[in-house]
């Protein structure tokens, strides 16, 4: 899955600016149940979900390559002037962007819109469909490529240094470690910001079965082809958390190498999967050094930024500058400011963040301490906007408002506190009543 995610301890990398993040996910934990896969097509031998999870665990598939195709339905509210255009990159609050109709909607480069930072673009991946184009080579080589209609976005990871090109905007970001940092962390697979090499199945499964506490079973529920490669399908449900909006997880796995080739989350509420992450083609031979290499075309607006060894330790997988950067050295004074004081509450599947939003966030929001109506009149065009993309809440901690989607909610609270999680309306009013305690 896309990581749309605020980290624990530790990371601070919640961005303002979206009312919602995914959490609980990645910490969601894993209970093993017994049971074993009989029928299905293809035919393959028995296995348990024991034997399947511990195959995923070993893959040491150091090269492939291949196609995913990625979709998302988050159910996010549309917002005005923020349509996606074509439906298939996406609309509601991640929509627009520099291939969209928001600002820099032109396709051209130039402006502070038009960005190749990674993270930009997995916010693009949260709606709507998209190919992208992969290739890896142990843990120092990976590419991943946006496909879109008119323009191409590339990742590039080769060594100690990592490339983000937009065709479109005409702009390159460039991040340089230091080589002593980089065969330190080598073996947790850690240098540089992994970026779009968070969409494919296998991070996503990764993601999911990274504990083994007992928050969910796990069974084997028949097998598939994917890519034309026979796989087992392993399911994921959670347990002991009501309030969770996760109905399902299905991971195909690879029968011969144990690689995650599909990833599928599958809401409560029913419907078409959240989230699905599939290989349409893949080769597991080594992909040719020239497919790492990059060189960015004249005329490209490039950002070179160098990482020091303390910031690639602290901010790893963080956006933003870290270390010394030869363009924009001087912090941004239009950058939005971040959440901060992040806590846990809860585990697993039911797991809510607790946030404190920056000073001022709930200045002038409708029955959240500020732009209410006066005498009880007609309520004003700026809470008839929030009422159509939010939900009232009341609870022993005041006043708030829901962000709701189809997984992901969050609710704001009149004191600036943000409470995010995969969990439903009742689950942030109950965890937010307990915090309060």
């Amino acid at each position: 899955m896309a990581q749309i995610q605020p980290r624990t301890s530790g990371g601070k990398a919640v961005r303002y600016g979206i009312p919602v993040a995914v959490v609980g996910i990645a910490a969601a934990t894993v209970g093993l149940v017994p049971a074993l896969a009989s029928s299905g097509n293809p035919d393959l031998p028995e296995i348990s979900a024991q034997k399947l999870v511990e195959k995923m665990a070993a893959s040491d598939t150091e090269h492939m390559s291949g196609t995913v195709k990625v979709s998302a339905d988050l159910g996010l509210p549309g917002m005005p002037g923020m349509d996606g255009g074509s439906g298939k990159q996406g609309g509601g609050l991640f929509g627009g962007g520099p291939h969209g109709d928001g600002p820099g909607g032109d396709g051209k480069g130039g402006g502070k819109d038009s960005t190749a930072q990674p993270q930009e673009k997995l916010m693009e991946l949260a709606s709507g469909e998209h190919t992208l184009r992969v290739a890896t080579d142990g843990p120092d080589k990976q590419r991943v490529s946006v496909v879109e209609e008119a323009a191409e976005y590339s990742w590039i990871h080769n060594g100690n240094e990592a490339w983000a090109y937009d065709s479109g905007s005409g702009t390159a970001f460039h991040v340089v470690a230091p080589e002593d940092a980089v065969s330190k962390d080598r073996g947790h697979g850690g240098k540089l910001d992994k970026g779009l090499g968070n969409a494919t199945p296998q991070e996503a499964a990764r993601q999911v079965l990274k504990a083994t506490e007992d928050t969910a079973s796990v069974s084997v529920d028949g097998t598939a082809q994917v890519a034309g490669r026979d796989a087992y399908q392993l399911l994921v449900k959670p347990k002991g958390a009501p309030h969770s909006t996760v109905d399902s997880v299905r991971i195909a796995v690879d029968a011969e190498n144990g690689t995650p080739l599909k990833f599928t989350l599958s809401p409560k509420g029913g419907g078409k999967p959240v989230v699905e992450a599939a290989y349409t083609k893949v080769d597991f031979g080594k992909p040719s050094a020239g497919t790492f290499d990059f060189k960015p075309p004249k005329g490209t607006d490039v950002t070179e930024q160098k990482l020091d060894g303390e910031a690639l330790r602290e901010h790893h997988g963080k956006s933003g500058h870290h270390g010394t950067s030869e363009k924009g050295a001087k912090p941004d004074k239009d950058a939005r400011p971040e959440l901060s004081g992040l806590n846990t509450l809860g585990k697993g599947w039911g797991a809510v963040a607790e946030l404190k939003a920056p000073e001022g966030a709930v200045d002038g929001l409708p029955g959240m301490g500020g732009g209410e109506s006066e005498g009880g009149s007609k309520p004003s065009q700026a809470e008839e906007m929030l009422d159509s993309f939010t939900e009232k809440a009341e609870g022993d901690f005041g006043q708030g408002r829901v962000f709701k989607t189809r997984l992901v909610n969050a609710l704001m609270t009149e004191d600036g506190t943000v409470y995010v999680g995969a969990v439903s309306k009742e689950g942030l009013i109950k965890a937010a009543e307990a915090a309060g305690r």
